[in-house]
């Protein structure tokens, strides 16, 4: 493991004021932040976004807690080996061994977009790494029968889906924007198209709608699995104006999870970490607070013995 000491150029650090980390999974250099001390966040994106979805909500929470923040391959400043498919399994694959690599326990999981498969899909095979859910618009199962993604995969995904992602980062440049209730800059809009800069740098981003619907064996593994993690404390942060995942996807989770919160996010749209950070931050304060307050105490008697020798 190791550390980067500077950015690439198209990255503002006023924006992302954050240490990069790196560690080589099954022939992946992935990077990823951690920041802060306290119980652990992971922080898990989707498509086509990285770790900078998540700067406001690191910013805020770091204070708290130890803010994990990772890429996928291809994604980010993540770099992919050769031959890597870019497709959900093997990204969760490789989320698996960055957390045993880490050897994070404990952990609140925080997922959105694609994230929701690759994450719950690493939870449901390892639910006692496990302690909290922090599910934002996403899905853990079969796109069939949904007829909002299944239309999303069929024109994205399709052969001219894909000619225009590779050729004009369309993903990022049409999608990030439509996802999001205000203008982000033009600092903003270079983090996220910095990433993808050539035909070839786009491809993970032109796989992932295809596979909504041709990753059906793979969904339903996540989907199954589930019953290992429902009883775990869950926070469902949702933002009501998403055109991906609706209030279908949401009430789906809520009978799936048993031990549940959720807050709507009025106005907010697919991605509710560009849309909303103030109040999401707020209810994972909420949500975590008599652990916080543990972890406030323990860290207080340390320093206590430390003092009294």
């Amino acid at each position: 493991m190791q550390d980067k000491a500077t950015h690439p150029q198209w990255l503002d650090e006023k924006l992302y004021p954050f240490q990069s980390h790196f560690v080589e999974i099954a022939g992946n250099r992935i990077h990823f932040i951690d920041e802060g001390q306290g119980p652990i966040l992971l922080l898990l994106h989707g498509n086509p976004t990285w770790s900078f979805l998540y700067r406001h909500i690191i910013t805020r929470l770091s204070p708290r807690f130890r803010c994990v923040a990772v890429d996928y391959p291809g994604f980010g400043l993540s770099t992919a080996r050769p031959g890597y498919s870019f497709k959900p399994r093997e990204h969760s694959d490789v989320l698996e061994q960055f957390v045993l690599a880490l050897d994070l326990h404990e952990i609140g999981l925080m997922v959105q977009n694609w994230g929701g498969p690759i994450g719950l899909g690493f939870a449901g095979r390892y639910p006692d790494r496990i302690r909290f859910l922090i599910i934002c618009n996403t899905w853990a199962w079969p796109a069939q029968g949904t007829k909002n993604l299944e239309w999303f995969s069929k024109i994205v995904g399709s052969p001219i889906g894909r000619w225009l992602i590779l050729n004009f980062n369309a993903f990022v440049n049409l999608v990030v924007p439509f996802g999001i209730n205000r203008r982000l800059s033009q600092a903003e809009m270079r983090a996220y198209r910095g990433p993808f800069p050539t035909r070839q740098s786009r491809l993970p981003t032109a796989i992932f709608p295809r596979e909504i619907l041709h990753s059906r064996d793979y969904l339903t593994e996540v989907e199954s699995n589930l019953v290992r993690v429902r009883h775990k404390s869950t926070l469902i942060v949702w933002g009501d104006r998403d055109t991906a995942f609706k209030d279908t996807e949401r009430a789906r989770f809520e009978q799936l999870f048993t031990n549940h919160h959720t807050r709507i996010l009025k106005g907010a749209k697919h991605f509710v970490q560009e849309n909303a950070p103030e109040q999401i931050c707020q209810e994972v304060l909420t949500f975590y607070g008599p652990l916080l307050r543990e972890y406030a105490d323990a860290a207080s008697l340390r320093s206590e013995r430390i003092s009294n020798g």
